[in-house]
This record gives structure tokens, sequence and C-alpha cells, in this order.
């Protein structure tokens, strides 16, 4: 439709090629010869003259040593439709030159019961990738934001997989966890909820983590790499915050954040989801091809009082402000934030000021912008959050 609409208009389209297999770039030839008969029955139909209007880029094939096929493709000054129609009925694949793997069909998912400060929960934990339990290789693990659950990062955990062992946990109140004793008035604070996930690193994996996490995710995570560097190697800090140092917006939060549960748990999940997805802070999200089935997966949720408690027990009006912290910040820590997102835009900098002015460490990268999108950038635009994340790893273990 694209090259149709160019033909007609007098324009030149370009038929281009990434890093291509023989395969495919004989397909991409096919397709454009079939774009240049294409443009002799237009020019035919509005009685005119022929014209170039296909240009090629399949020149790729140069950077590849070797193909997938026994036989390489052959592109010399020019790419021919015949040799490639011959090559396609020919082709016969190397079993050598293709890698397989099965490490996205090897999702494990399993409960993993922990107990801590008179709390005991069944976490649902969704791993893939390498079974390792050295201390020399590396463990991520992923923490997702309020309503959110494990799930939301199997694109960023398929991606990097491969190398790497990938855990995702389902936080308290969401998706397949749940809640199994709590004390009379027992809270979930931060406290509670960082002990609590701080035991289940020691149950995955006797060496130190990487943690990524987003929002709720990435206060919790970015406490314990302060509290419990012991355990993290590094941190993944995605539109996150410190904490709130005004006692008059502490306070104002607090309110709120009660004020939500009691909605949550009185007028149902479907409402609170239409409330919640309506401020601003989603503006960017509400636009997303996929925003309908982001929040239908939201809509799974069924503990609505532990959700409900999670989300007043764990208000940032309630948790410690760690801007003090970021001062004697020794971990490398790296903030992600989405281009449009210009509240946590401004928190990302002020905490890049406290890490690196102040306590000059030199292990801090750049802070991170992941174009088009806002909050959720995991969700809005993962290609570059993986890209960045993988650059994380590699420069933690260049270290």
């Amino acid at each position: 439709m694209v090259a149709r609409w160019a033909q007609q208009h007098e324009k030149m389209s370009v038929v281009s090629a990434a890093f291509e297999t023989g395969v495919g770039l004989s397909a991409y030839i096919q397709f454009a010869r079939y774009l240049d008969l294409q443009n002799a029955d237009i020019c035919r139909m509005m009685d005119r003259k022929p014209e170039l209007s296909i240009a090629h880029g399949l020149g790729t094939y140069r950077w590849f040593k070797e193909d997938v096929t026994v036989e390489p493709l052959n592109i010399s000054f020019a790419a021919s439709v015949v040799d490639a129609g011959r090559f396609l009925q020919q082709c016969q694949i190397d079993p050598n030159m293709v890698v397989k793997t099965s490490a996205q069909e090897q999702i494990r998912k399993y409960p993993l019961t922990v107990e801590a400060d008179g709390v005991s929960f069944s976490l649902n934990i969704l791993e893939i990738g390498k079974s390792i339990d050295s201390l020399q290789d590396t463990v991520v693990v992923f923490l997702h934001g309020f309503l959110g659950a494990g799930d939301d990062w199997m694109p960023i955990m398929k991606a990097l997989s491969s190398s790497l062992r990938c855990v995702a946990i389902d936080l308290p109140g969401h998706g397949g966890s749940k809640l199994l004793n709590v004390s009379q008035g027992q809270s979930l604070s931060m406290d509670v909820v960082v002990n609590m996930l701080c035991k289940v690193l020691h149950d995955l994996t006797p060496g130190k983590v990487v943690l990524v996490g987003y929002s709720m995710g990435a206060r919790i995570s970015l406490y314990m790499a302060l509290k419990c560097s012991n355990k993290v190697e590094g941190a993944v800090i995605i539109s996150g915050s410190p904490g709130l140092t005004d006692p008059d917006a502490r306070t104002s939060r607090r309110a709120k954040d009660d004020f939500r549960a009691c909605s949550l748990v009185s007028n149902g999940l479907e409402f609170f989801l239409d409330t919640w997805y309506s401020e601003e802070l989603w503006s960017s999200l509400r636009s997303h091809p996929h925003f309908k089935q982001i929040v239908a997966n939201r809509s799974q949720h069924d503990d609505l009082h532990t959700l409900a408690k999670v989300l007043s027990d764990l208000s940032i009006g309630r948790q410690q402000s760690l801007w003090g912290d970021l001062k004697k910040c020794t971990l490398p820590i790296l903030l992600i934030v989405g281009e449009r997102d210009v509240k946590f835009k401004k928190i990302a900098r002020d905490m890049y000021s406290k890490m690196n002015d102040e306590t000059r460490n030199t292990d801090c990268p750049p802070i991170v912008e992941i174009p088009n999108s806002g909050h959720a950038v995991h969700l809005e635009n993962p290609l570059p959050v993986i890209a960045a994340v993988s650059q994380f790893l590699k420069r933690l273990k260049a270290s």
C-alpha cells in the first residue's frame, strides 16, 4: 500500500533489508521486482512514461561470513529476480548454521512460601533462562509495579534469557501470590516486604542478584539496593522514586492512598482501574495500541483486600525517604525514565545528582530516557529498555 501510494504520486519507494539471511533477501528481491511491475501498470493506466520508482538497498549480505543455507545467495552488482527465484527453489538449510534454543519454552512457574515479621506468603515465581547457582553467574530479578504482575516482564526476560537466569516475582496481592497468614495489626510495610524478598533471594541463589524494578517495584528495588547491599550487585530503577521528604506531602499522599484502598474494596477492581488509569501519569499509556489488553490483564487480580492493603501500607507517604541514603550509595544504579514522563524525569535527574555530585560514584551510568513512552516504559517501548538493561549488565560483568 505504501509503495502504491508513492508510485501514484510519482515518488520513489525503497526496498531495503536489515541483516537478513539469503532466504530473506531473496524474498525482498522478488518483492522489489513485483513493485517494479506494479509501477509499470500504474504508469500505463495513467498514461505516464515509466521512470525508476524503486531503489534497492539489499547489500547487507556482505556483512555475513556465513549463511543458514548450504550455498549462499550471490548478489553482484544487481539483484536478479531470476537468481533469487532459483535460489529459493533449490536452497538447502545448513543445520550447522542454525542455533536452536528452547529457553523461551522453558518458563518455569512455581510457588515459594516465605515468612517474615509475622506475615506468611506464597509468592508466585516466574523463571526463564539458565538454571544456575554459581556465585559467578548473573541472576536478574524483576519486580513489577502496583497492579502489575511478573508476566509484565516476559518480553524483556525472554530477550535476556539466552545467557542469564531471569526471575520475576509476583509481589504480595498481585498475580498468583497468596497471603497465607498475617498477625493482627501487622502491616505490609516496606521493611516487611523487603525482609520477605531478601529471604526469597537467598532461596533463589547463593550469590548476588541484579534488581530491575518498575514504579512500586523500583521503590522496593532501591530500598533493597541501599539497605541490603550484601545481596545486591546492582539495580535498574525504572520510573522510580526514593520517597517524599516534605511532611505535608507525605501526609497528603498517605490520605490519598488510604482513600484509594477503601475505594478498591468498596467499588471493585473494574471501577478502580477506570479511575486509576484516567490520571495524567498514564496519558501516554492510554494511547498505546495494547492499552485495553494491559488493563484487561490487571483486572485478573482476585485478592482485593491484600491488594488494597499493599496500596495503603506501601504508600510512598509511609515509606522511609531514601534521599539521604543516595548520598552514600556505592552500588551501580541505572535510572530509566520515559521521555514523556515529566515528573519522574525530574526525580531521576535529582537522584543522579545525589549519587554523582555528592558521592563521586563513578559506577553510576547516565540516565536513560526511553523515546515515545511515558511512565510505563517497559510496556510502552520495551526494545530500548532491553538494550539499556543489557548494556548495564555487560558493564557490571566487566567491572
